[in-house]
């Protein structure tokens, strides 16, 4: 029992000694308001929003809630201070890069302030924002209209984005049995695209003449013509069929040189090409599997395109032979045939999940090296992602899934912040040098572009 007592007296005198010199150590760092409090470096010298930012220093103190940090004129979450350094994030929209520390009283008012000398260099990240529509937290709160950019409701069945290629101002997307929609930018105002087709799944353009709308109808009809032409003279008012029988078409291209159309049948499982000029319609080639939805999207130089295959969750690559003007039979470039799941990598050892709309962005970092000039930029709907595909073949996620979730609503960073809920729909808008998102599950259009 005696041994015990003094055990516990031993541990009482240590707790005591380091009670002591925790509390000394806590004076040692307080701010001392007869010194000057100075910034005299900070590391790293340039970053943008989200990055960790170390300031260093004299006479901070030891108190977080007593001090304050802005860079650029925007306040940065403080993480830590020690009398020596403090630890911050950086904040949205940092961009003239002053850093000012501000040490505060009890009464929140200012006690000492000291600006750096240097200046940081606040490097402007794409993030993801929302861009149109209104977000419901309640579904049955749902309201669709027409409406200013500000007021115009929320989009439902959102499924393939599409800019006129001679008026980039018109943004037009279909939405399967919901309303297609036309966003414009030089009135800033949402309206109905209307069709008069029940199903709409594609909307494309000609290449040559006046550049009319393509409009795809997916019915369930083998005596019903599956693609009208929208007149531009008419302000695509006006439609005329391609009159060739085609049930469930739900992908369809335009080659940028010859302008042919091709087009891929749900229930055929096959792609055929419908030439303008002489009016012949043929298949060009079976696809695997048959009863599944097949999107097209053909690269820039014509030289190839990329069938993606939502309901087997990979993407095929078929190249164009122009001798005899059509496509060869398609291999596997990215993902498993019938296997979803969730995996960056190469080629077969990436993982998709429901894979749909894609667009090519040319990528400046590969000018030097010459070749490919493209990455394709594709929605990963059940994996509520946006991915890109390189021309190597390699998967990486490009956005989606922040806060370690899968599926959600959250703008902000590419990967840390933003979540989507079943994107399907994306384009690369030139112009403003953006990506538009079709939100599906969450009925809004997200927009991808750095801080502006």
């Amino acid at each position: 029992m005696r041994w015990q007592i003094r055990w516990i007296l031993l541990g009482l005198i240590a707790l005591s000694l380091t009670q002591c010199k925790h509390e000394k150590l806590q004076q040692e760092d307080a701010y001392d308001p007869s010194k000057e409090v100075l910034i005299t470096d900070f590391y790293p010298k340039q970053g943008g929003v989200g990055n960790n930012l170390v300031i260093y220093g004299s006479n901070f103190g030891n108190d977080v809630s007593k001090i304050k940090v802005s860079i650029g004129g925007k306040v940065a979450k403080v993480i830590g201070v020690k009398n020596n350094s403090i630890y911050c994030v950086i904040p949205e929209e940092a961009y003239d890069g002053d850093i000012k520390v501000t040490l505060l009283d009890g009464n929140n008012q200012q006690l000492a302030q000291v600006i750096s000398k240097e200046v940081f260099a606040y490097a402007r990240k794409l993030l993801v924002s929302t861009f149109l529509g209104k977000y419901y937290q309640v579904a049955s709160n749902f309201e669709e209209k027409e409406g200013p950019f500000n007021d115009c409701g929320a989009f439902k069945g959102i499924t393939w984005l599409t800019l006129d290629p001679k008026n980039p101002n018109r943004l037009y997307f279909s939405a399967d049995v919901n309303s297609c929609r036309l966003i414009d930018f030089d009135k800033k105002y949402v309206s109905y695209f209307r069709t008069d087709l029940d199903r709409v799944s594609i909307i494309n353009w000609r290449i040559d003449g006046n550049q009319d709308m393509i409009v795809s109808h997916n019915h369930s009809s083998d005596t019903k013509y599956g693609n009208y032409i929208f007149s531009r003279e008419s302000n695509f008012l006006q439609k005329k069929a391609i009159e060739v029988y085609a049930r469930g078409v739900n992908g369809t291209m335009i080659h940028p040189q010859n302008g042919e159309l091709y087009y891929s049948r749900f229930r055929a499982g096959d792609i055929r090409r419908y030439d303008f000029n002489t009016k012949e319609d043929k298949p060009v080639f079976s696809n695997p599997y048959s009863a599944v939805a097949v999107y097209m999207v053909m690269h820039p130089s014509g030289d190839y395109a990329y069938l993606v295959e939502y309901d087997k969750h990979f993407i095929m690559r078929t190249d164009y032979d122009r001798a005899t003007k059509t496509f060869k039979i398609p291999y596997t470039i990215c993902g498993a045939a019938g296997t979803a799941g969730y995996a960056d990598g190469i080629g077969t050892n990436a993982r998709l999940n429901s894979p749909v709309q894609g667009v090519f962005v040319e990528n400046p970092d590969y000018e030097a090296a010459g070749g490919d000039q493209y990455d394709f930029y594709f929605c990963d709907k059940a994996n509520h992602a946006i991915r890109t595909l390189t021309p190597q073949g390699r998967v990486s996620t490009f956005a989606g899934r922040g806060n370690n979730g899968t599926s959600g609503y959250a703008d902000g960073d590419l990967r840390t912040e933003a979540r989507f809920n079943n994107p399907q729909a994306i384009t690369y808008d030139e112009t403003r040098k953006c990506f538009y998102i079709g939100d599906t599950g969450n009925w809004l259009i997200r927009k991808i572009a750095k801080e502006e």
